[in-house]
């Protein structure tokens, strides 16, 4: 695959893995350099979950305990603290502050509802929608992407200005894998907008509109006749 577009099922499976599997597994998987997988990665705004840096798939754990880098900076029997004989400075230290819970960390509801990157849900409207990037600089909504737009994007490259994404007459669906390329087609928002309309969903509507117009123009016609003729017995 090096070398070759990214295909929607090889995306849909980065997104879907990158947060909680190592790399490498998956850039195996897929047939192409680890390089490349963090290459995609990024500019998906796809990030490793923190579960699974805590994990022992991450090496970090294993790391720690053979890389001579960090064996050399363990605490070594007999070591005296630097903090021994303070109290409460522990905190200025420069490697704890940068430890510390900044502004706009997760605390509370927020930590507690947080789901990782590569997360499906519902949209209020009932599309499947993925969770892609973990950015603060993003309100939450836009934090997810429907599904149906990543497969498009991952086949045809960035959606034009003024168009949109939309499953074909008798093929929208919430489910993962029928999801698929031959599903979908590019539309422009005004195209769109007359599909959406009320009278272009319902024939019967439309006629009642026009029925409704034409007898509106009756009433006024008359309304105006009558004007008139009470106009020319005034005079």
């Amino acid at each position: 695959m090096n070398g070759k577009p990214w295909s929607p099922e090889d995306l849909l499976k980065l997104t879907r893995e990158y947060a909680d599997r190592p790399t490498k597994d998956i850039a195996a998987e897929l047939g192409v350099s680890e390089a490349r997988v963090y290459s995609k990665a990024s500019g998906l705004g796809l990030h490793k979950s923190e579960a699974f840096y805590e994990s022992d798939k991450s090496g970090r754990i294993q790391r720690g305990r053979t890389h001579p880098a960090m064996i050399a900076t363990q605490f070594k029997p007999g070591h005296v603290p630097w903090t021994a004989g303070t109290k409460g400075v522990a905190g200025q230290h420069p490697n704890s502050r940068r430890t510390q819970f900044k502004k706009g960390e997760m605390s509370g509801a927020a930590q507690h509802n947080y789901v990782p990157i590569g997360s499906y849900r519902l949209s209020k409207d009932g599309y499947l929608e993925q969770k892609v990037t973990d950015d603060p600089n993003l309100v939450p909504a836009r934090r997810w992407v429907a599904v149906h737009r990543l497969v498009w994007v991952a086949a045809n490259g960035p959606i034009p200005d003024s168009h949109v994404v939309a499953f074909l007459p008798g093929r929208r669906t919430n489910v993962l894998d029928e999801i698929t390329i031959d599903a979908l087609e590019l539309v422009h928002r005004g195209e769109m907008a007359r599909r959406n309309h009320p009278r272009a969903r319902s024939p019967e509507l439309a006629k009642l509109v026009q029925l409704k117009g034409a007898i509106t123009r009756q009433v006024n016609r008359i309304a105006r006749e009558a004007k008139e003729k009470d106009s020319e017995h005034d005079e």
